[in-house]
């Protein structure tokens, strides 16, 4: 006991000695850059500007998404809570390019960007950094310079197929708070800065002002345009909920390409001389078939509004991923059904799924922590009883003037969610669905996958909160499907060979931030080796697989499904698709689950 003092005291010692010298540390002086390194520093931050004047000319939408972490005895650390934040910005409206403050009040259609970055700021608790949230989006889109900071050489380093050079870069002494302490990866071809990761520094004379640890990606989108794409970060202690506790946080920017919307005078309508329709269509059309035609232009205004808000990805090959599962239940069941059911990914992360007339929309968030193909029929058999019942979209958006109104207040406008009685007729029909599927006898899955979900409810409330349609859960915390709960083993994080209830976000889908597109991720399998691999509904860290942009047009149209990528590749780490199996990641292009094709 006596030895134990007087180690500690020891010990003590050395931690204050310690502290005191790392208080009076002084950075060594740089090496001198040579030539060549200098004019890539030069290169950089001339970009630097063209950059920041770049994002002034979009409106993207912003996503941020954040998990205050506590520590946990057997996964590390594990949620405590989250927030979630969205909207579509006009930077150009939120700050001032010469003083990157942002301005008092606003005119317009986007009167709401400087507030909700502002909120950002204050849910990041950076209230009192005058610049906020959008540090993390630009180094120093003012005094970014060699006047201002120290750059020393570190290697080169690719990132995906782009060639790097990595510079550490330090600010000069006197040049005051707020300034960024980190890297940088400069591509060396024209000195775009594609990736920074630090802090920013914080004043000697204030303990108010907090800057947190951030990794800040970028991707080509068009020819010469670089523009931030998605921010990582972390801290493990004074997160953004709780005193002293940890969080993570992803930031996603996405819709780069969107315009303002026309006003209904400035829209150009186009008439096609003596046409005549030859089709089927050219028959009368009888009450039941007129009221389907009447839900069949709500559902199409709908999806309509819903991507030129940036919210619903457009059509792509992914689609038909869902499409097959959906087919896959439709045949099992011999559903004689009126129309072809479509299915369509919505681009945020929120696990929700909705039927808008005969179209099936799943959140990217919700198909990502999916782990197999049945837990993805499950869901989709919900949406589908809901179509098989009956249950249509709400008719008054058939009248296309119900849908005017700024992209801000989409969420709030379009309710897409059914009734609780709706929900639960659903729900029992949907059971009926799957077990008379392909996937009938593969229903422990599922029953781990709304294991997993119940036992997070609590602590992840802003990831089970649907936006726009139906949520999983009941609003006493019970699934929905909550039949299939019993058709499992109970559900065992420590289980390393049989369970993978659910995965982490970003385990399936990669987006196109230029046109909204998604794509299958392509990874390479990672074996998980212990409980904490398993990350389930959980953010990861970024990384991009960065890649020079290509027009489309040298894409092939009959590239099969899951291989068409975007310039970048977000590598989040996905996982297995195979319960049978022990839990490993997906291998090659089998990032989304393989439907199987129905035998009968």
């Amino acid at each position: 006991m006596v030895f134990r003092k007087i180690w500690m005291t020891a010990m003590a010692v050395m931690l204050t000695a310690f502290a005191a010298q790392a208080k009076t540390q002084k950075f060594a002086p740089p090496v001198p850059l040579t030539p060549e390194q200098s004019a890539l520093i030069q290169k950089s931050i001339a970009r630097e500007k063209v950059t920041v004047k770049a994002i002034q000319q979009h409106t993207p939408v912003v996503q941020t998404y954040i998990q205050n972490m506590r520590p946990d005895p057997q996964l590390y650390s594990v949620p405590d809570s989250d927030q979630y934040m969205l909207g579509r910005v006009d930077f150009g409206k939120a700050f001032y390019n010469e003083g990157y403050e942002p301005k008092g009040s606003h005119r317009g259609f986007f009167k709401g960007s400087a507030n909700f970055l502002s909120g950002l700021t204050k849910t990041f608790e950076l209230s009192y950094s005058p610049t906020g949230f959008m540090d993390m989006m630009f180094l120093d889109p003012v005094s970014f310079d060699q006047q201002h900071y120290d750059f020393s050489y570190v290697r080169r380093e690719f990132l995906g197929n782009i060639r790097t050079v990595v510079f550490d870069v330090h600010p000069k002494k006197g040049t005051g708070a707020g300034r960024f302490f980190g890297r940088i990866w400069v591509e060396d071809q024209d000195g775009n800065i594609v990736r920074f990761n630090g802090t920013y520094t914080n004043s000697k004379n204030s303990d108010v002002t907090r800057y947190y640890h951030f990794d800040s990606w970028r991707q080509n989108v068009q020819p010469d345009v670089w523009l931030p794409v998605a921010i990582y970060a972390e801290e493990s202690e004074g997160g953004t909920g709780k005193k002293r506790a940890g969080f993570r946080a992803q930031t996603h920017f996405w819709g780069y390409s969107l315009k303002l919307p026309q006003r209904e005078s400035e829209a150009e309508s186009m008439v096609v001389e003596n046409a005549q329709d030859q089709s089927e269509n050219s028959q009368d059309v009888g009450p039941l078939g007129a009221k389907r035609q009447w839900v069949a232009q709500a559902e199409q205004n709908v999806l309509d509004r819903l991507v030129q808000a940036g919210l619903l990805a457009p059509q792509s090959d992914f689609d038909k991923v869902l499409e097959q599962v959906t087919n896959n239940i439709i045949i099992g069941n011999k559903l004689d059904l009126p129309g072809d059911i479509h299915c369509r990914v919505i681009l945020t992360s929120p696990l929700e799924s909705l039927a808008v007339g005969n179209t099936i929309l799943l959140s990217k968030g919700l198909i990502d922590v999916l782990p197999t193909e049945e837990d993805l029929a499950a869901v989709i058999s919900f949406q589908l009883a809901h179509i098989v019942l009956g249950h249509h979209i709400d008719t008054r958006y058939a009248f296309n003037d119900r849908l005017l109104f700024p992209d801000e207040a989409t969420f709030q406008r379009i309710s897409m969610n059914h009734t609780v009685a709706d929900d639960e007729a659903a729900a029992k029909k949907a059971v009926e669905l799957f077990d008379n599927s392909v996937y009938h006898d593969k229903a422990a899955s599922v029953s781990l996958f709304f294991q997993q979900v119940v036992g997070r409810e609590k602590a992840l409330t802003a990831l089970l909160t649907p936006r726009l349609g139906d949520p999983l859960l009941k609003a006493d915390g019970t699934p929905w499907l909550s039949a299939f709960l019993n058709r499992g083993p109970k559900l065992n994080i420590q289980d390393m060979n049989q369970q993978l209830a659910a995965l982490p976000l970003g385990s399936h889908l990669k987006m196109d931030p230029w046109d909204d597109k998604v794509y299958s991720l392509n990874v390479r399998t990672e074996h998980i080796l212990n409980p904490s691999d398993k990350m389930p509904l959980e953010l990861t860290p970024v990384y991009f697989r960065l890649q020079r942009y290509q027009a489309p047009a040298a894409a092939s149209n009959a590239a099969p499904v899951n291989q068409q990528q975007p310039a970048d590749n977000n590598a989040a780490p996905p996982q297995p698709t195979d319960n049978n199996a022990a839990p490993q990641q997906p291998a090659g292009n089998n990032a989304a689950p393989q439907p199987q094709q129905n035998p009968q």
